[in-house]
């Protein structure tokens, strides 16, 4: 089965919840530059979830670059990756509506955290299904990044309890891990 269907709809699904993030920055009334300060939560939960629906975009366009085929199980894979990237723009739009309150940072860490999860279920199923002998198991190897993301979520989660702060500079870090591009995959097509 071909991939170019997968990638067209995964591409639409994410520029979607891009669009839907911003949609949910409300203009403010006055004209004035201090009119904008309240919105500056808001501001930053969407910067932060931009950056990481890029970097779920970019290392998605990757991963899809390398593989040759795909099948059933891939698709739902995917579908599942979609489905926890989908509820971004709620998680980030209460988070900054809330001004970054426990519970609402802990709900977008584990939207977060099912995301990440979601990435590695997609990448072993792409692994199993290509041979695990193939490009993509030699360029993922042993992912440190996305085991050393998933431990980040799993100890931001509840730290939240301590102070929302701290679970926020927690998923800024992973953030910034992957805000360097990836070139494991590069390398191993060149």
């Amino acid at each position: 089965m071909g991939k170019s269907r997968l990638e067209a709809f995964s591409d639409g699904v994410l520029a979607i919840i891009i669009t839907i993030m911003v949609l949910e920055m409300k203009v403010p009334h006055g004209d004035h530059i201090a009119d904008l300060e309240p919105l500056l939560p808001v501001f930053l939960s969407y910067i932060l979830s931009f950056i990481y629906i890029g970097i779920y975009w970019n290392n998605h366009h990757h991963l899809m670059h390398i593989v040759q085929n795909i099948n059933g199980s891939v698709l739902w894979a995917n579908i599942h990756l979609l489905f926890w990237l989908s509820l971004v723009p709620f998680a980030t739009g209460w988070m900054g509506e809330n001004h970054f309150s426990t519970w609402t940072v802990l709900v977008y860490g584990v939207v977060l955290l099912m995301a990440s999860i979601a990435y590695f279920i997609l990448v072993r199923v792409l692994v199993y299904h290509d041979n695990s002998n193939s490009k993509l198991s030699k360029a993922i190897g042993k992912d440190k990044k996305g085991i050393i993301s998933t431990v980040i979520y799993i100890l931001a989660i509840p730290l939240c309890f301590i102070h929302p702060y701290i679970s926020c500079s927690l998923y800024i870090i992973v953030a910034l891990i992957w805000l360097a591009p990836d070139k494991r995959i590069e390398k191993t097509i060149q």
